[in-house]
């Protein structure tokens, strides 16, 4: 069972030993693209990552490439030059440092809205990118005796599915973790639930991660390959209309980046005026202080989610980010959901 973290890479050297022993995987964020290779000049963690290694073998360490706004890849996927650079540089990245493989974070293919070129021929010069460092690593792996991890981190809703051919591509990933977060925010001033488990009744937005998995199985990709997202940060809409604990309302503002878990179980969860509410449908919390309305996971609807990644028998979960959470209560109820007492 897969218990994935992300981290910053400014954030590496915080990592503390006992939550280091509850990920299985731990996605180290982000390396760059420029001139169509992966460039990791910028990481501060080189050092800390060595010594993590040597201390916790069994730990698997990916950099993840990209992020929102780090463009780089649609270039580099329109000619086989490009590609076949790509690929030695990710060949380049396991050869000098101690990660385990690469996991690609391009948000995302076909698409411009993060200020980065994209283009129609993104959906299948995508697939022949992964396939080209699918066959680099594995040449690289032969040689070494061991196998190279490729995974992708993907957006939730099926404008993901309509820009790449996931039937295609899921045969050289290891796994695709589902960003089933910010499934609704940034781009929407209907407030609701930007991490949900399921669906509520009355939701103009039907995306849930229930929703995103069925989407990505009925695009070919088998669920036990499938990672679902955990948040620990909140989605935050102001000038919310005080009817119905401010759920589902037009509100002032989109849903912008909200406090991250920590703040949030400092400051705010049934603090300061903001009351705490259990969305059952869902299985998601909210709070509302009469005007502000936030989203977020907690215990709770990661105990939901984990009994869901098990009966569905999913590969696991991952969470954005490990320094979103210094309470580390988020994590634990990660480990514990899906891992203590499983094998």
């Amino acid at each position: 069972m897969i218990v994935a973290g992300y981290v910053s890479d400014s954030k590496v050297s915080e990592l503390m030993r006992d939550h280091l022993m509850k990920l299985t995987h731990l996605n180290v964020a982000f390396g760059y693209v420029k001139d169509d290779q992966i460039t990791t000049a910028h990481l501060k963690c080189t050092n800390q990552l060595q010594e993590m290694k040597a201390m916790y073998p069994n730990l698997t360490l990916v950099l993840s490439v990209g992020g929102w706004g780090n463009g780089g890849f649609s270039e580099a996927a329109s000619t086989e030059e490009g590609r076949l650079k790509f690929a030695a540089s990710a060949v380049q990245v396991v050869t000098d440092f101690p990660f385990d493989g690469i996991d690609l974070d391009w948000e995302y293919p076909c698409y411009s809205e993060a200020d980065i070129e994209s283009s129609p021929d993104d959906k299948c010069n995508f697939t022949l990118l992964l396939k080209t460092i699918r066959d680099a690593l594995d040449v690289k792996g032969t040689a070494d005796g061991r196998h190279y991890l490729l995974t992708i981190a993907a957006g939730a809703d099926q404008y993901y599915i309509d820009g790449t051919e996931m039937d295609q591509v899921q045969q050289y990933l290891d796994f695709i973790q589902l960003m089933t977060y910010d499934m609704r925010g940034g781009f929407q001033i209907l407030t609701g639930h930007h991490t949900n488990l399921f669906h509520t009744t009355g939701d103009l937005y039907r995306i849930s991660t229930e929703a995103s998995v069925n989407m990505f199985i009925q695009a070919g990709v088998p669920r036990e390959k499938i990672v679902i997202g955990v948040a620990f940060y909140s989605r935050m809409w102001k000038q919310v209309p005080d009817k119905n604990h401010g759920f589902l309302q037009m509100a002032g503002t989109t849903g912008g980046y909200g406090p991250e878990y920590t703040e949030l179980f400092a400051n705010y969860i049934n603090q300061n005026g903001y009351a705490r509410h259990w969305d059952d449908e869902a299985k998601a919390p909210y709070l509302f202080n009469g005007d502000t309305f936030i989203s977020y996971d907690d215990v709770d609807s990661i105990a939901h989610k984990c009994e869901y990644v098990k009966r569905e028998k999913l590969a696991g979960a991952m969470f954005w980010e490990y320094s979103c959470d210094w309470t580390h209560t988020l994590l634990d109820a990660l480990y514990a959901g899906l891992y203590e007492g499983t094998k």
